[in-house]
């Protein structure tokens, strides 16, 4: 791969930055005293990690294949995502092993998969069975955790597993959390109910995370103390946050970021599935039937509660830009945040996989918009016409 040598406004900092790539990683990052107005931004691309679907593939589908894995790496990368975790929902015993095997297939037989799929997260099935915070968590399937079906999950996808999303008031959340902290896979706490102490419990024991924190969670809650509060509050958990519009309400996402500023946040999409007859109509069976409300947000048709999101990462940092005031905070909670969250080695660094992003954007923006998407040094289409196959209502 010959020398390429890219410039645009520094969506990180002031002024410009020129990026040379060479042989798929980042041979130099330069800053530059001034910048092109015209020019497009220019930063890292961004990371998800939860991703249950997009557009027509779907990490849960009912008939679980590689080929929806491929789609979600295509369809993601038009809207500069150039890492993500597809998530794996509550289900079945079976059929979770089932969706498990199918990411871990698709990441063996493609390289465009494997360099995008940087693993696996599983959210459930050991979650709270209580209305609110399940969210649209199938209740026939909620269970405690079990020691003999994580190691299914490890023996299925060697080396994939990252993140696994629980509730700290099961029974035997503390002997799990320990379990796949020692196998290398960090755990969350999301969709719970638990009490303080719960959750000081499994965070002693090597939980680092918190999902979509303010979300799965009930509609009212005792002022304070609450689940909310502790998680806020506690230094050891770096929380992940939707930036949809829809999730959270402004001045929340705003006092979220504020609060974990120093203990770590980062933006996640929960983006699902919105398969044709979804975008077609409106509606679908998919979570036992939802539909896309006038204002853009997916809900469950009988209790109103959010059911993941149709929003990409795009739509997170233009609101994050938004609601602070800064395109490079929004950036770092899509980029650098996650990256430290993932580990893998260097990042927007001399050195580091040269996964670059050129976009346009203006405040008051809805969106970013992609003009090149790199990964490894290579560019992803994201003409109209690939906009118009990948895009759909994300």
């Amino acid at each position: 791969m010959s020398v390429e040598t890219l410039r645009g406004r520094n969506a990180l900092g002031a002024g410009g930055l020129e990026a040379v790539i060479e042989h798929g990683r980042i041979r130099s990052l330069t800053s530059l005293a001034d910048a092109d107005e015209s020019a497009p931004w220019i930063g890292p691309g961004l990371i998800d990690l939860q991703v249950n679907g997009h557009l027509e593939g779907d990490a849960n589908a009912a008939d679980p294949s590689p080929a929806h894995i491929s789609a979600m790496a295509l369809s993601l990368a038009v809207h500069g995502v150039t890492r993500f975790l597809p998530t794996v929902i509550t289900a079945s015993a079976e059929e979770m092993r089932a969706r498990i095997r199918a990411i871990a297939d698709a990441v063996r037989s493609s390289t465009d998969v494997s360099r995008t799929v940087a693993g696996i997260h599983v959210e459930g099935p050991s979650l709270s069975e209580q209305d609110g915070p399940r969210g649209v968590h199938p209740a026939a399937h909620i269970r405690p955790p079990s020691i003999a079906e994580l190691q299914t999950w490890l023996d299925s996808a060697p080396g994939l597993l990252r993140v696994v999303t629980l509730s700290p008031h099961h029974p035997g959340s503390v002997e799990a959390t320990r379990f796949l902290v020692a196998h290398g896979v960090r755990v969350a706490v999301g969709h719970t109910h638990a009490s303080d102490t719960e959750i000081a419990a499994v965070v002693d024991a090597g939980a680092t995370l918190s999902t979509h924190l303010g979300n799965g969670a009930h509609a009212v809650l005792p002022r304070h103390p609450n689940y909310l509060w502790t998680q806020l509050a506690e230094p050891r958990l770096a929380a992940g946050v939707i930036a949809d519009g829809h999730h959270l309400p402004d001045a929340t996402l705003a006092t979220m970021i504020a609060a974990k500023r120093d203990h770590g946040v980062f933006l996640v999409s929960d983006a699902v599935a919105t398969p044709a007859a979804l975008r077609d109509s409106g509606h679908s069976t998919v979570g036992g039937g939802v539909h896309l409300a006038e204002d853009g947000a997916l809900r469950h048709v009988s209790t109103g509660f959010l059911a993941g999101s149709v929003q990409t990462l795009d739509v997170g940092v233009a609101t994050v830009a938004r609601v602070t005031g800064s395109l490079a905070t929004a950036m770092r909670l899509a980029s650098a945040a996650p990256a430290s969250v993932l580990a893998d080695g260097p990042h927007w660094t001399a050195g580091a996989r040269a996964d670059v992003l050129l976009f346009d954007w203006a405040p008051g923006d809805a969106r970013i918009s992609p003009r090149e998407v790199r990964i490894a040094g290579e560019l992803i289409e994201t003409t109209p016409a690939a906009h118009a196959t990948a895009g759909g209502i994300a």
